[in-house]
């Protein structure tokens, strides 16, 4: 009655059946390893001390900023030059901008600053005169993708859409880090601004978005299992059928 799976067809069926199911138990095992490397550096970036409460390290030795580094309190020396209001920027529910202000450093470089929030409507104090030693969590710079960033242009002049290198490129003419960092302590009159979590480190939609492909690439396992059984069954009442001369 299975004599059919001797056939040529039921040959290419099983091939397909033994390279399936192995395939997707991989891609599933995969995803699921992209959600549990998302789950152990969410817990890390959770478990990593403060920057106001850890022990600050040359910006350079940090540099250049990755998951490991991203967070971590870095220190800068130098004297404070241009600032520029990042508008669009929430905190805890309210609308307002960062304040940004370029540190030349004592290497020659400029590191952007965001010495904190301020609320809509409010005064940006003026940044310390003088050489100021400045300690902060570092940033990765922004994206298009990041939150808060305004990607469209069009804004005022002292504002910018987006915190990176590129682009204070086209509007000082210091050379600027690939980063930033922001004030554990901010003056009075702003707000201190939390330091986000590094790309690929939260748990945010895409991190459960791994964990939703597992479930599916195992489905599509079982699915693909499930279809071989009831096509060898299909066969083998045909089968039988025809012996019977039904």
């Amino acid at each position: 009655m299975y004599r059919f799976l001797n056939t040529p067809r039921w040959w290419g069926i099983n091939l397909f059946v033994l390279l399936a199911i192995p395939f997707c138990v991989f891609m599933g095992t995969w995803q699921l390893g992209k959600f549990e490397d998302r789950v152990d550096s969410h817990q890390e970036a959770e478990e990593r001390p403060a920057a106001s409460a850890a022990k600050a390290e040359p910006l350079e030795s940090l540099l250049p900023v990755d998951k490991e580094t991203s967070g971590r309190a870095a220190e800068a020396r130098g004297r404070f030059g241009d600032q520029f209001l990042v508008p669009g920027r929430e905190l805890d529910g309210r609308a307002g901008s960062y304040v940004l202000t370029l540190l030349r450093t004592d290497g020659g470089r400029s590191l952007p600053v965001v010495r904190g929030w301020l609320p809509e409507g409010g005064r940006a104090p003026a940044p310390p005169s003088g050489e100021v030693t400045v300690v902060g969590a570092l940033q990765a710079s922004e994206n298009q993708g990041s939150k808060g960033v305004n990607a469209a242009g069009g804004l005022p002049e002292g504002q910018l859409g987006m915190i990176s290198a590129a682009s204070l490129v086209n509007v000082v003419t210091d050379d600027v880090y690939d980063a930033w960092i922001t004030l554990a302590d901010s003056p009075a009159g702003l707000t201190p601004v939390p330091a986000a979590a590094a790309a690929g480190t939260g748990l945010d939609a895409k991190a459960f978005q791994n964990l939703g492909y597992t479930a599916e690439w195992f489905v599509f396992a079982g699915f693909v299992l499930f279809m071989w059984f009831r096509l060898v069954r299909r066969e083998a009442e045909a089968s039988r059928d025809a012996a019977l001369g039904l």
